[in-house]
C-alpha cells in the first residue's frame, strides 16, 4: 500500500511539475504580435467597409472587362478566403507545436512583400467568386466570417509562432505568418477595388 501511495504521489508531482513548466515557458507569439495582427485585421476590415458600404447595385456589379471581377465578386472572394483561413488556422493550432521549424521559416517580411507584390496571382477554383451573392450581401458575408477570425486572434492562448502548417515545403509558415497572408490578402484586393473605381466607365 505504501508503494502504491508513493507511486501516486510521484505521478501527481510529476504532472504538476510538467504543467508548471509548460505554463512558465515563454511563448514565441508575443503580446505585440497579437496586437499587430489585430490592428491590421481591423484596419483592412474598416477600409473594405469604407470602400464598399455606399455602393449602388450598378457599382457593385460593374466589370472593367469580361475577364475582370466586379467589386461584388472581389468581396465574395475575400469572404470565401476567410472561411479557408479559419480552417487552416484551426487545423494548425491542433497540430503538435513544432517551434524548431522557425529555423527554416522565411521572415515575416517575405510574406508581407509576397502578398502585396504587383504580379498577378491566380485564384484557385474553389476561391473564385460565384457571382451569386448580390451586391452589399457580399460585404455582410465577409464581415460575418472575418468576425469569427478576429475573435479567435483576440482570445486564443495558442502560441501561433510555434504551430505550423503541414505543407511539406522547405520553408513552412507558422500561424502568425498565415495571419499576415489573411489581412494582407484583404490589402491586396483593396488595391484592386480602388482600381475598378477609377475606370472611366465606372458608374457614378
Amino acid at each position: 500500500m505504501k508503494k502504491l501511495f508513493f507511486c501516486l504521489f510521484l505521478l501527481t508531482t510529476t504532472v504538476a511539475f510538467l504543467q508548471a513548466q509548460e505554463n512558465t515557458t515563454p511563448k514565441l507569439w508575443t503580446t505585440a504580435d497579437r496586437q499587430y495582427t489585430l490592428d491590421n485585421m481591423k484596419r483592412t476590415r474598416d477600409e473594405l467597409v469604407k470602400e464598399t458600404q455606399n455602393l449602388t447595385p450598378a457599382q457593385w456589379a460593374f466589370h472593367e472587362s469580361a475577364d475582370r471581377w466586379s467589386i461584388g465578386e472581389i468581396v465574395e472572394h475575400l469572404a470565401l478566403w476567410e472561411i479557408i483561413w479559419n480552417r487552416e488556422i484551426s487545423i494548425g493550432v491542433r497540430n503538435k507545436p513544432t517551434p524548431e521549424l522557425n529555423a527554416s521559416s522565411r521572415p515575416d517580411s517575405y510574406y508581407n512583400e509576397f502578398i502585396m507584390e504587383d504580379a498577378k496571382h491566380n485564384a484557385s477554383d474553389y476561391t473564385k467568386p460565384t457571382g451569386f451573392v448580390e451586391g452589399k450581401n457580399n460585404l455582410a458575408f465577409f464581415l460575418r466570417n472575418h468576425a469569427i477570425n478576429l475573435a479567435f486572434v483576440e482570445t486564443t492562448q495558442a502560441d501561433l509562432r510555434a504551430h505550423f502548417e503541414f505543407t511539406g515545403t522547405p520553408n513552412p509558415r507558422n500561424m502568425h505568418q498565415v495571419l499576415i497572408f489573411q489581412w494582407g490578402h484583404v490589402d491586396r484586393h483593396l488595391r484592386q477595388i480602388r482600381k475598378v473605381k477609377t475606370h472611366p466607365n465606372y458608374p457614378k
